[in-house]
């Protein structure tokens, strides 16, 4: 979502005073290779260009657990619960992205394979964002005569280690090339789901009319998660600080473990702010703790084409309630669609529509489907 008090260009329309109002669900998303992923309320849809510039489309059920277990949209607790749904989610898009996007036949990761891959990202997670930082700090600490120890300059100095380490992060990824057709792809996303919130019908040329930012965008989560572990690290670090004459590399485990026991405590405050922020944009408090994100999202967003628009439009279009839809969809795209065998029923109003036949299946299966808003629209 577009506000005024982001970054944007001069060509960017004039916004509502409440746009939120408009949405009855705050749709978010994620940018794949090649593609977009959208969340619905209760669906979960990505579209893919495939090398033969035909849109890949499926789409699934989001979880039902919150609803069957009311005690996981408390504040705090519906916090961590969203972040692992968002990356077991975001992992199984990603494993869709890369098995269309490529020219070869790839099998999409099975179970095993992602939960291996989700093991090996938290990993490096708590190697290069956790234990470098608190290592780092310590060898820095021994270089001046051990003056901080491990009391609330130690905890500043991690930190800021610790965002810097993260900037350098994304900073070299949108260097390479392919990075930054996923940053294209990224901005795509945002501004799909901002014109949604504001009204627009969701043609190309009405969707490239906003702004690449968003205030609830990941980028958002990620920058106050670490402005926050500031504030929960050094309070917990000082009210429960490493055994007294403990070895300096014992110190940076116990500092790595309480770190990774106080992560769900800091990710819940994360999502309450990012929250806050979509709901209450007009604050200035909470426009100032949002604005670092905004800034951020310079670097993770980039202007899209129209062809990358179309498939974040697709993406969105196969999330958006039926009721919903009237008026409000695409009527000019017509770039051929192929649904996945065991997509969720999708409805395009202007498009070719393949769906795909099940892994091994000579292809005779495949069912051949106009859909169109007219016959004038109809290929």
């Amino acid at each position: 979502m577009s506000t005024d008090n982001e970054p944007k260009d001069t060509s960017q329309p004039a916004l509502s005073d409440d746009p939120m109002e408009m949405a009855p669900h705050y749709y978010g998303g994620q940018a794949v290779i090649e593609g977009v992923m959208m969340r619905g309320a209760d669906r979960w849809a990505v579209a893919v260009r495939r090398p033969a510039g035909d849109i890949w489309l499926e789409s699934h059920p989001t979880s039902v657990t919150p609803t069957e277990k009311p005690w996981l949209k408390w504040p705090m607790i519906r916090g961590c619960y969203a972040l692992f749904d968002s990356l077991a989610i975001g992992m199984k898009a990603l494993g869709i992205s890369a098995s269309q996007a490529i020219e070869e036949d790839e099998e999409e990761l099975g179970g095993a394979g992602m939960a291996g891959a989700a093991a090996l990202a938290a990993l490096l997670f708590i190697g290069v964002f956790i234990f470098l930082p608190s290592a780092g700090t310590k060898g820095i600490d021994a270089l001046i005569g051990n003056v901080m120890g491990d009391g609330v300059w130690f905890h500043i100095v991690e930190s800021v280690i610790r965002i810097l380490i993260f900037l350098a992060y994304l900073w070299s990824l949108s260097l390479a090339a392919d990075i930054r057709r996923v940053f294209q792809y990224h901005g795509a996303e945002h501004k799909t789901i901002a014109a949604w919130e504001h009204g627009e019908v969701l043609e190309p040329t009405n969707v490239d009319r906003y702004s690449t930012l968003h205030v609830r965008c990941g980028t958002n989560f990620l920058i106050l998660v670490m402005l926050i572990a500031i504030v929960v690290y050094t309070v917990g670090g000082l009210l429960v600080p490493p055994p007294e004459g403990i070895a300096w590399w014992g110190a940076v485990i116990y500092h790595v473990l309480l770190r990774v026991v106080l992560l769900p405590v800091v990710a819940g405050l994360a999502y309450e702010q990012l929250r806050l922020g979509a709901a209450k944009g007009d604050n200035v408090l909470v426009r100032a703790v949002t604005k670092p994100g905004l800034w951020l999202q310079m670097i993770t967003t980039k202007q899209p084409d129209r062809d990358q628009i179309e498939v974040a439009i697709r993406a969105f279009e196969a999330v958006v309630p039926a009721e919903q839809r009237a008026g409000r969809v695409p009527s000019t795209l017509d770039t051929p669609v192929t649904v996945a065998h065991d997509s969720l029923d999708v409805v395009l109003e202007s498009a070719e529509v393949t769906i795909a036949p099940p892994p091994g299946d000579d292809g005779d299966a495949a069912v051949q489907a106009e859909r169109a808003v007219d016959d004038d629209d109809a290929r």
